[in-house]
């Protein structure tokens, strides 16, 4: 297989998103490059730095000039940028020397490379939250339809107490909201201009530097930082912690669908579920465990970003490259998993009759607590815990019925709690009451 996954034609429906990965191509990045140049040199140009003919010719040329990725693999190989390379094809391509020379003036290259990452990086950002909204939105849909489904609550894969199937699918979406809220103030940060020139000074220049640099922003529609900021870095950490978390977020629900649809378990159900090449019994969770794949991996990766946040002087080649070689990979995977976790939603039909068989396996063990505190309303919570939990263990032993152990001891006892759901159903409904379901 291709390097990269999200290359290969063999696993790229499975692992990529193509949404997200068209804006991390060749030519995505150096048309976003050349709309910088023209952008750059169309605020000097106004702004007398420049002569406006010169300007206007560098403008129209930025958006009319085509140029192969390929031609600028060998001067990337040498300079370890792509700017010079293109900032030549660019001028030969222009065939007016008395105006290509103007070009990429006082910037340096990785003003260009940033600031078209920051044009692409807003692009992405928009079909994220596109994507988060429409699957909290199903997630909601989900809750509230089976706010009420009883089924049990697990800890440390044994039952627990009952909750219910809405409340379990709302606590795969409380997080998402979260998470799109991060979005949100994320969003600004990285739609940032980049223009520091050399070592971030504007010395080329001159004393129009910062005017260029807002009109600049101005122009693409991004922030102005108010200075340079190529050795810092916290923007794309905070990025990469963002995609950690999501994609977190995505693989607690895939570990629980991976759980759910286990043999033996059997209580969801998924449409379109994968099949084996030998087995043809089997209902295989693909998607819920690519979620839990995708998270790993992106886990992973966003270390080496968060290491590349050690930015040494003004400039520091080794650290910029491992934000080249993690970042794509880190936005596609996140774009696909959210993609894929929306898809899921919209596949999951619970089986009530299954939930209520994990309910109740015939000794009734899942409603211990609420035995428990019970007989606490008559005797030292100690003390009740104790004749519960001996109760538990002649039921287990014994293979008998742990209410009717529990109606023997106690038969005045009130069990009409017992089974509840507590706040289960209420909190479904305010969850999908939040997503607007």
């Amino acid at each position: 297989m291709p390097a990269s996954i999200a290359d290969s034609a063999i696993y790229r429906t499975l692992f990529s998103d193509d949404a997200t990965a068209a804006l991390f191509t060749d030519s995505a990045e150096i048309r976003a490059m050349l709309l910088v140049e023209g952008a750059l040199a169309r605020v000097q140009g106004q702004l007398g730095i420049i002569p406006e003919t010169a300007a206007a010719f560098i403008d129209r040329a930025a958006r009319e000039v085509q140029i192969d990725p390929a031609a600028l693999a060998q001067e990337t190989a040498t300079n370890g940028v792509p700017i010079p390379g293109l900032v030549a094809a660019f001028r030969k391509a222009m065939q007016a020397p008395e105006h290509a020379q103007y070009l990429h003036w006082g910037a340096t290259s990785q003003d260009i490379v940033e600031t078209a990452q920051a044009l692409r990086l807003r692009r992405v950002l928009e079909l994220w939250d596109a994507g988060l909204a429409g699957l909290i939105a199903a997630l909601g849909q989900l809750a509230r339809t089976h706010a009420d489904l009883p089924m049990a609550a697990r800890t440390y894969g044994q039952a627990a107490t009952p909750t219910s199937f809405g409340a379990v699918v709302a606590g795969w979406g409380h997080p998402l909201i979260r998470h799109r809220q991060a979005l949100a103030d994320l969003r600004p940060a990285l739609a940032t201009v980049s223009l520091g020139g050399a070592a971030g000074t504007l010395s080329a220049m001159g004393a129009e530097g910062p005017a260029v640099r807002s009109a600049l922003a101005q122009a693409l529609d991004l922030a102005d930082p108010g200075h340079s900021w190529h050795a810092e870095r916290d923007r794309m950490g905070a990025l990469a912690a963002w995609m950690t978390g999501v994609t977190t977020s995505l693989a607690k629900m895939g570990e629980d669908l991976i759980l759910m649809t286990q043999s033996g378990i059997n209580e969801i159900r998924l449409e379109g579920a994968g099949g084996s090449s030998t087995m043809p019994q089997k209902q295989n969770p693909v998607g819920p465990s690519v979620l839990v794949a995708l998270a790993r991996q992106v886990l992973a990766l966003s270390g080496a970003v968060q290491g590349a946040g050690v930015h040494r002087q003004q400039r520091d080649g080794a650290a910029w490259f491992v934000e080249w070689l993690c970042l794509p990979q880190l936005c596609i995977s996140t774009g696909r998993a959210i993609a894929l976790a929306a898809d899921l939603a919209t596949r999951i039909s619970p089986d009530a009759q299954a939930m209520a068989r994990g309910l109740d396996d015939g000794t009734g063990l899942i409603h211990a607590e609420a035995y428990t505190f019970a007989l606490a309303r008559h005797m030292p919570r100690p003390e009740a815990q104790a004749r519960i939990k001996a109760l538990c263990k002649q039921a287990m032993s014994d293979n008998r019925s742990l209410p009717d152990l529990v109606a023997r001891d106690f038969p005045d006892l009130d069990l009409s709690a017992a089974g509840g759901l507590g706040t289960a159903p209420a909190e479904a409904r305010a969850f999908a009451a939040s997503t607007g379901a």
